[in-house]
């Protein structure tokens, strides 16, 4: 007998960013009660509208970190999906610390709250940043990031990565010491409609949306990345909820290796046009070599990716034409909002994925 979500009581942290509200979208499509908590400093009221009014929905505006909020938005819940972070793309991820260090006091507080109100089972969206930079570090290598491959001596990707190590860690002592279920969902670079433009893929598509000539790409464009599409890291992160109860910690991601100068290609194709290429070489470019092995996701979930980078960046760059303005997105651009996008971020402790 299959898993049955109709009735569940489901708390969805980050619950206005585009991850989170993709996965309110399929929850409340499976017969889901869903509460939402987000304090709007990077997620949008925009990606839930739609729901906002139905009485199988509900909204808090609110700081997790804050036990009293963090306690409120547990009750009576069956199910948490803890998608909250602080985060960015690879700008953020090299240069700003102090704001994934927060994640250290959310995730902690989200944990204590979800055992206290005897919650049956949380979620935590990980991060493929949990991995070892020192084992990504030849392009020339056909590397597969295996789920055992983080251990002792731990080691991880910045304080973005690190802390997302500590959640992951921290959940299974939950699961082992308090009776908790659980499960930790290694996410490898989500694109898709509602996406920020801090992130790779959106970076990009931004980029090409304005027709940026010459068209810079940070590093050299060798480094390999696997961008996974937003409808598959949320089916993934659902199959878990369903599947692990323990608090493994699977990957979820595409096995494609591709180039980031073969995503540009693909994307300035899409917007018809060729421009030069100007290499920046000074800027972050984090790991050269981060794919993922799903082959645990494909035997303990049966998941497997249903899009490829080039069937995703249709539907994505579609969504990103009729929600975007061409000088709004040059002013970003223009204003280094690509380059550092917490600067406008960090006085607001944002808690969004």
């Amino acid at each position: 007998m299959g898993f049955a979500w109709t009735g569940k009581n489901v708390l969805v942290t980050g619950g206005a960013s585009c991850i989170a509200s993709t996965l309110v979208d399929t929850l409340i499509g499976r017969g889901v009660h869903i509460r939402a908590v987000d304090n709007l400093s990077s997620g949008s009221l925009a990606n839930i509208k739609a729901h906002l009014n139905k009485q199988s929905f509900q909204f808090i505006e609110g700081d997790l970190k804050e036990g009293t909020v963090c306690r409120d938005a547990m009750k009576d819940i069956d199910i948490v999906f803890h998608l909250a972070a602080d985060h960015g793309g690879r700008a953020y991820v090299d240069r700003c610390q102090s704001g994934p260090a927060a994640n250290l006091l959310l995730d902690g507080v989200v944990f204590r709250e979800a055992a206290k109100a005897r919650v049956k089972k949380v979620v935590f969206a990980s991060s493929g940043c949990v991995y070892p930079n020192q084992i990504q570090t030849d392009v020339n290598e056909k590397l597969y990031l295996k789920e055992e491959m983080v251990g002792p001596p731990y080691n991880a990707d910045n304080m973005y990565g690190w802390a997302k190590l500590m959640g992951e860690l921290t959940l299974k002592a939950y699961c082992k010491e308090f009776g908790l279920k659980g499960a930790s969902c290694r996410y490898f670079i989500v694109y898709g409609p509602r996406a920020k433009e801090d992130l790779s893929i959106m970076a990009m598509i931004a980029k090409a949306f304005i027709r940026q000539d010459p068209f810079e790409v940070w590093g050299d464009g060798e480094q390999l990345r696997n961008w996974t599409y937003v409808q598959d890291i949320v089916d993934g992160t659902i199959l878990a909820a369903e599947k692990i109860d323990d608090g493994t910690a699977i990957n979820i991601g595409t096995t494609e290796r591709l180039r980031v100068i073969d995503a540009v290609q693909m994307i300035t194709e899409h917007f018809n046009y060729k421009p030069q290429i100007a290499k920046k070489l000074d800027m972050p470019i984090g790991p050269v070599n981060r794919i993922a092995d799903n082959s645990l996701a494909a035997k303990l979930l049966g998941w497997k990716p249903q899009f490829t980078l080039k069937e995703g960046l249709k539907p994505t760059i579609d969504w990103y034409r009729i929600n975007k303005k061409v000088e709004e997105v040059k002013k970003l651009i223009d204003s280094g909002g690509l380059l550092n996008p917490q600067t406008s971020r960090q006085d607001k402790e944002k808690i969004s994925v």
